[in-house]
């Protein structure tokens, strides 16, 4: 089982990295961040909306938030727009600390249980398994955004867990 610290140390993590990845991502132009590249979720903005859908759906079953409309297919529509997907993923990256902070041993030893879309069937896994999942689901995505950034000739920051500053 992670500790509620570890918790703690990924949601700064995932800000940190969200900050450099935006600020690359804004570099590009609109149709720039809209090309197909080839990823899963096709390009740097659909990718994007996606990680920011699927941090909400999850953070919505702990009861952080509510939870945002649609499913993994539309999730890359949730935010057409460049300008309030970066400010909703700013307020997100905030609500994701405050819930991290929230989190003791007994909330990571107990099971959340849920009805999954993606499995179309109810679901009960440990919560610590759950939070596991949500920062790994994070740093998967954005490294296919990492990738696509490089690619369109912009350089988001270092990744390294190990060289974020206390102050990130």
């Amino acid at each position: 089982m992670i500790s509620p610290e570890h918790a703690r140390l990924m949601a700064r993590y995932n800000r940190w990295q969200n900050s450099s990845i935006f600020k690359a991502a804004d570099a590009l132009t609109d149709a720039e961040r809209r090309e197909d590249k080839g990823a899963y979720f096709s390009s740097v903005h659909e990718t994007l909306s996606h990680i920011l859908w699927a941090d909400r759906i999850w953070l919505s079953r702990f009861g952080a938030c509510e939870a945002p409309g649609g499913g993994i297919k539309t999730s890359v529509r949730l935010y057409p727009d460049w300008l309030p997907m970066m400010e909703a993923r700013q307020k997100m990256d905030r609500t994701i600390i405050e819930w991290a902070q929230s989190l003791d041993r007994k909330a990571l030893s107990a099971d959340l249980k849920w009805f999954s879309g993606a499995a179309q069937a109810e679901v009960s896994k440990p919560v610590w398994l759950l939070v596991t999942h949500i920062f790994n689901h994070q740093t998967h995505h954005r490294g296919q955004v990492h990738a696509m950034l490089t690619s369109a000739g912009v350089s988001p920051e270092d990744t390294d867990l190990f060289l974020m500053t206390d102050d990130a």
